[in-house]
């Protein structure tokens, strides 16, 4: 009797963890925000004033 009621109760909680996998489409596309600021330009620009800069007064160094 026993043994019974723990199958019972064991066929009972593996019917209960039943798991279940969706693979579906989104509903919107993806979207991917890149906001991304180069400043690259000010960099040189720094650069090219400094080497500049050193030509003039090349005693400097």
């Amino acid at each position: 009797m026993r043994l019974v009621l723990i199958s019972l109760l064991a066929a009972a909680v593996l019917a209960g963890c039943n798991p279940t996998v969706r693979v579906e489409a989104p509903d919107k596309p993806i979207e991917i925000n890149m906001n991304v600021k180069i400043e690259h330009s000010i960099r040189v620009q720094v650069d090219k004033e400094l080497e500049d800069l050193f030509d003039e007064d090349s005693d400097v160094f």
